[in-house]
């Protein structure tokens, strides 16, 4: 559960940053039990290059964790519906985490096949050239500092502007003679 906990912050910003682009397209109907959206199938060079942006990029170390993770949640789950059950429960788990093993590889995949589909293969590559550029390696190394200080910086600030918001409250009902 730590492990995923320690990952979800990564998740929750990577799918914010995501909704801006998300919302400029019209949602698809999809049946209720669809895993993920269908992508259109992009060149092999393509998701080769769109791997190597993932691997550059470290994006492994936003999943790698997701198999024992999961497995471990449901057990969780498991045991506090049937808890006579608990010490069958725990040594399931060790095997169940050990059949699914590697199976967070379909993460990598299923992103490599989504940026293949969302860029060009020659946008993939230059892209690419980008990274392993000098500037590009900044950018891989201090993104994550500059993401982090931009989200204390966002939670403070609207911690203060709370504040704000709050004393608007009141003066505005102080006028209608009400205190808050």
């Amino acid at each position: 559960m730590k492990i995923v906990l320690k990952f979800l912050p990564a998740v929750v910003l990577a799918a914010g940053l995501a909704v801006p682009a998300v919302a400029q397209q019209p949602a698809p109907a999809q049946p209720k039990a669809a895993a993920a959206p269908a992508q259109p199938k992009a060149s092999p060079a393509a998701v080769a290059a769109a791997k190597e942006i993932l691997q550059i990029k470290n994006a492994t170390a936003m999943y790698q964790g997701a198999v024992p993770g999961l497995v471990e949640k449901t057990k969780i789950a498991l045991i506090q519906q049937n808890l006579n059950y608990q010490k069958d429960l725990n040594e399931v788990a060790q095997v169940v985490a050990q059949q699914l093993n590697g199976r967070q590889n379909e993460i990598g995949d299923g992103m490599a096949q989504i940026y293949a589909s969302e860029f060009t293969e020659q946008e993939l590559k230059d892209l690419v050239t980008f990274y392993k550029s000098p500037l590009g390696k900044k950018l891989i190394d201090a993104e994550p500092r500059a993401i982090g200080l931009s989200m204390a910086f966002m939670n403070s600030w609207a911690q203060n502007f709370s504040e704000t918001v709050m004393g608007a409250f009141r003066a505005e009902m102080r006028k209608r003679g009400k205190e808050i």
